[in-house]
């Protein structure tokens, strides 16, 4: 292509009244990148045929690769106007718009396109992409599913369903997306590493043998297979073997994943010096995440921090004094540090037939977003607890129907920084606060493979994990003095070591009636399918002591962390 556009210089270009040489000059050059040269020549043909449709769609997107953004959504404009029927340039002049920051003009354009050509898929995938890279992730689902229904035998389409599918919780729909990719194209190795995660976290590791055999049958890369072997071996419990396959992986495959991967099989090794280095090796690549994990995680300390001074006596007492009788029994939060056992702990009570249990899920988020946060807490009047209450149930159903008789338990962890709202809209509310040493918790969480929400980002680098765990606790026991909160503690120590003498009180103090089928919590974590938390695997073992103490193993490594956690150590009755 070089040496077609050395022949097809400016001089013969622009001397050929046909202009045919000065197009091919345009294209050339726009496929090597020289988009100054592409410009020159598509304006010199617009100029004198000023109906050349395609000659005006590849001006717009050769100014826009040159970032005259404006300049190209005019020229996009005009090849528009000539045919409003070419789907490809409405899709090229969405582009345009949101790089020139006109994003609302650019989702216009793509549902307009979306409408007036329903049977392409390629608008609405382009409105995916843009709704996902704005963080609009449930509305980025309902459209990719829109153009998959449009484009069904688009292996592309399908290997994105199953990754938005998965990450959404819907594990019924990831698998048959990721199905449907491999009967595509049997090569994509993307959706077998897709499926094989899938059922890693659904807990369904008989699934893997006969996945990796599909694999090797479809000639997949040997590094891939690899990976996929290795993940095997880890369940298994054949670590060696793991550690043997893991290594063939190349750096490009899944880059994290196998970092964490190697690093978890030499901790079960007890090679731990490599472990803790595989275990930094994994979050620092983490770290270079295009969503700036590290600038979240300080910002969320930061806030943490704000909301210990904000929430304070005199803060509480300017409330609006209204406190209507509930309309029906408060909700229990399950809350703990991350890695604190409250996976098992919710897992056990999951198994009593009068319990629901909402597993990290949003409908108290989604009450504190509507009310404005911390700000909107001291002006709500009585209609409007009963709005909040009421919002908050509606969401609850929406996961799971909620009867007469049921205690509804809201689990999670992190819902330690959400008592005020909590102190607000349910006066009564109880919470269940699981306890775990603080070295141990610490450790656990920076050798966890977490979603990088802003939270879990904290847990990339050590002293970024003990600040937040130090900040957590410091609100907590500041909003538990202020509001007087009701809590009943669970030690993980105490639970694995004897779980029948460590809940049953816990029962009583819920008003439940004990039931024997709780202690069978393998039986209840297998019928549960996807756990949504980085302990999906453990649950589904016997009860194992391994875990606690580990941290003795690790200590060199936590010394220079250990001063800031000396204090909740001793404070939660532990010992270093």
């Amino acid at each position: 292509m070089s040496a077609a556009l050395d022949i097809a210089t400016p001089e013969l270009a622009f001397a050929d009244s046909t202009l045919r040489i000065t197009r091919y000059r345009g294209f050339a050059a726009q496929s090597l990148e020289r988009f100054d040269d592409a410009v020159a020549a598509y304006e010199y043909v617009v100029k004198h045929a000023p109906d050349d449709i395609e000659s005006w769609n590849n001006l717009g997107n050769a100014r826009a690769a040159l970032q005259d953004y404006e300049g190209g959504i005019l020229a996009l404009k005009r090849a528009m106007e000539l045919d409003p029927q070419a789907a490809p340039t409405r899709v090229n002049l969405a582009s345009a718009l949101q790089s020139a920051d006109r994003n609302d003009e650019a989702e216009e354009v793509l549902r307009r396109a979306a409408q007036d050509f329903p049977d392409d898929a390629h608008p609405l995938h382009e409105l995916y992409v843009m709704m996902k890279r704005d963080g609009r992730h449930e509305e980025a689902l309902s459209v990719l599913e829109k153009a998959v229904a449009r484009d069904p035998d688009n292996a592309s389409l399908q290997l994105k369903l199953g990754i938005e599918s998965g990450i959404v919780r819907k594990t019924g729909e990831a698998e048959k997306a990721f199905r449907r990719t491999i009967a595509l194209d049997p090569r994509m190795a993307d959706a077998y590493l897709g499926l094989i995660i899938q059922y890693e976290h659904t807990n369904q590791e008989a699934e893997f043998a006969p996945l990796i055999a599909l694999a090797e049958s479809n000639g997949l890369a040997e590094g891939t297979l690899a990976y996929m072997r290795a993940m095997e071996h880890r369940r298994t419990k054949r670590f060696e073997e793991g550690l043997a396959d893991i290594v063939r992986v190349p750096a490009s495959l899944e880059p994290e994943r196998t970092a964490h991967i190697r690093a978890t099989l030499l901790d079960r090794l007890g090679r731990t010096d490599e472990a803790f280095a595989a275990f930094e090796e994994a979050n620092g690549l983490h770290q270079t995440n295009p969503t700036n994990p590290l600038n979240r995680a300080a910002e969320l300390r930061r806030e943490l921090s704000e909301k210990i001074r904000i929430v304070n006596p005199e803060w509480v007492n300017g409330w609006n004094s209204v406190n209507p009788p509930p309309e029906r029994p408060d909700p229990v939060f399950l809350v703990g540090f991350p890695r604190s056992g409250t996976t098992l702990l919710d897992t056990i009570l999951m198994g009593h037939p009068a319990t629901v249990i909402l597993e990290e899920q949003p409908p108290l988020n989604l009450v504190e977003k509507a009310l404005g946060g911390l700000d909107g807490l001291p002006k709500l009047d009585a209609a409007g607890i009963v709005a909040a209450r009421q919002h908050y149930f509606d969401e609850v159903v929406k996961i799971h129907p909620v009867g007469e008789a049921d205690l509804l338990l809201d689990k999670s962890p992190l819902f330690l920084h959400e008592v005020p709202v909590i102190q607000r809209l349910f006066p009564n509310a109880r919470f269940i606060l699981a306890l775990r040493h603080p070295c141990d918790v610490v450790l656990s969480c920076f050798m966890s493979n977490f979603r990088l929400n802003s939270a879990m980002a904290n847990f990339l680098r050590l002293e970024d994990a003990t600040e937040f765990y130090d900040l957590t606790f410091r609100y907590w026991e500041h909003c538990c003095a202020i509001f007087l909160v009701d809590v009943r503690i669970v030690f993980y120590e105490r639970l694995v070591e004897n779980v029948e003498r460590e809940v049953r009180p816990l029962f009583d103090w819920l008003g439940l009636d004990w039931y024997p089928d709780v202690l069978d919590h393998q039986r209840t974590a297998k019928n549960r399918g996807l756990i949504a938390t980085a302990s999906y695997s453990q649950v589904t073992e016997p009860i194992y002591k391994r875990a606690a103490g580990r941290w003795q193993q690790y200590r060199a490594h936590l010394e220079p962390v250990i001063p800031v956690l000396r204090p909740w150590v001793e404070k939660f009755g532990y010992d270093l």
